[in-house]
């Protein structure tokens, strides 16, 4: 693999390193920019992402381009659970409303393995989504990148 799609921090990963990949990921995802986020994954990525998996990085493009059609003003907080070696899983929470103007916050697990150039080479998410009322939200930045300065996941009770 070309030295371009080479992403670190690399495994084997340290906790310093698992925290700083975990953050790469949130603030990739909070771009909602699909092909961005793709550029993270191996060319030939596995997921499972509900009942849905894509392979490769155009069906991640396809899958996120329909998901953040549908999952309008989408913020997301990722925290690391646990690492070894390659792999690391996170729990994350993500805020989103529906074109009827309906909140949401979604909870979920991911496992994620990685190749030595540091892209992951599959990811399996589990998610539960919960109706919230727009008073409810806790995730209120501007569009992006979460601010260094906003509580993470635990600090937020969640």
């Amino acid at each position: 693999m070309a030295d371009i799609e080479a992403r670190p921090p690399f495994p084997p990963f340290t906790r310093e390193t698992a925290i700083q990949k975990v953050r790469m990921a949130e603030d990739g995802w909070n771009s909602r920019d699909p092909a961005r986020v793709a550029l993270a994954y191996t060319v030939d990525s596995r997921w499972r992402n509900r009942a849905e998996f894509p392979r490769g990085r155009e069906q991640i493009v396809e899958f996120l381009t329909r998901k953040w059609q549908r999952e309008l003003d989408y913020r997301l907080i990722k925290e690391l659970w646990a690492f070894a070696e390659s792999r690391i899983a996170v729990r994350f929470a993500y805020e989103w409303r529906d074109d009827s103007g309906n909140w949401f916050r979604s909870y979920g697990n991911e496992n994620w393995e990685f190749d030595a150039q540091g892209l992951m080479a599959v990811r399996h998410a589990s998610i539960n989504d919960s109706r919230i009322a727009e008073n409810e939200r806790l995730f209120r930045w501007p569009q992006g990148r979460r601010p260094d300065d906003h509580p993470g996941l635990s600090d937020l009770g969640l």
